[in-house]
């Protein structure tokens, strides 16, 4: 019998997956897996028996990847499990930033007790007038799971897309788009776009969006970072805004810097937050705990 502890909560979906010999306990210290989606691990003193965690999501930054190899434990993610939420998420922020709806919204709610808000409304709404995205070029940084969905929906919206992955090369782009301008250096991109998502790992790449990055973009971008906080210099990025460099910073990632920022639209990490992304991150961790224990399958191994 194997015992599975799950640190947040985790789909009653996912944990159907899993057959008789496992069973859930309260107790870290009792477990041979874990289940994780959020919860910081660094600091957690890791039970002897422990032989595998999988996270519930592509990112592995809250889990000491280091330290469990050292004890041998393996560490697994659910690569493109909630690709498609956080897809839909990043063409909803486009559209919030093209259009100004928040402040539409915003408008409407503030003058709710007026009996004649219709006709009001008329006048007002001048003031959050906006563009369309049909016609724009979008840069996509990270062509992974999520940035190959983003790609083709915003083909599909009309949108012209430039891509880059230093880890992709010229047929895979293809493969992802045959319509999709690949670049092979950042600096081709970033002049050449009205709008630019980022969807690359948090190693090795924070503060990867600095004021020199920002400075090579186009006037007036609209830059979406739908994947982790510390890639973009909050300070550059609060300056671009100021300045009007960027137009828009949209943001799934709030904090005290990024709240505070002159037409930020800041979210508070919707991406994955949809009921079929948490049940398919935890049915994917849920059969890589067991083909792991039961098989030693290591796909999706990232440890």
């Amino acid at each position: 019998m194997y015992k599975v502890h799950c640190l947040n909560n985790i789909s009653t979906e996912g944990l159907a997956v899993f057959t008789d010999e496992y069973e859930l306990v309260d107790d870290i210290a009792q477990a041979d897996a874990v289940l994780v989606r959020s919860a910081d691990m660094h600091e957690m003193e890791l039970p002897a028996n422990l032989k595998v965690i999988a996270r519930a999501g592509a990112g592995v930054n809250n889990i000491p990847l280091q330290k469990c190899a050292d004890a041998g434990i393996a560490v697994f993610n659910t690569p493109g499990a909630n690709a498609n939420a956080v897809k839909e998420l990043v063409l909803a922020g486009m559209l919030l930033a093209a259009r100004d709806i928040v402040g539409g919204i915003a408008w409407v709610q503030e003058n709710a007790a007026d009996e004649n808000v219709g006709k009001a409304a008329e006048k007002a709404k001048k003031a959050f007038a906006g563009g369309e995205i049909f016609g724009k070029t979008l840069g996509v940084i990270g062509l992974g799971a999520i940035g190959a969905k983003v790609v083709a929906a915003a083909e599909a919206l009309g949108m012209k897309v430039v891509g880059y992955d230093p880890f992709v090369d010229a047929d895979r782009a293809a493969s992802i788009s045959a319509d999709m301008t690949f670049v092979t250096d950042l600096s081709d991109l970033y002049p050449a776009c009205d709008y630019v998502t980022i969807h690359v790992p948090a190693l090795n790449t924070i503060g990867m969006v600095n004021a020199e990055a920002i400075e090579k973009m186009k006037d007036g971008v609209v830059f979406l970072n739908f994947s982790r906080d510390t890639l973009v210099d909050d300070a550059a990025m609060a300056a671009a805004l100021e300045a009007g460099k960027v137009a828009r910073y949209v943001t799934d990632f709030a904090n005290p810097a990024v709240a505070a920022m002159p037409r930020a639209i800041v979210m508070p990490h919707l991406g994955a937050s949809t009921k079929e992304a948490e049940d398919n991150c935890a049915k994917m961790a849920a059969r890589s705990v067991m083909d792991y224990l039961e098989r030693g399958v290591t796909v999706h191994k990232v440890n």
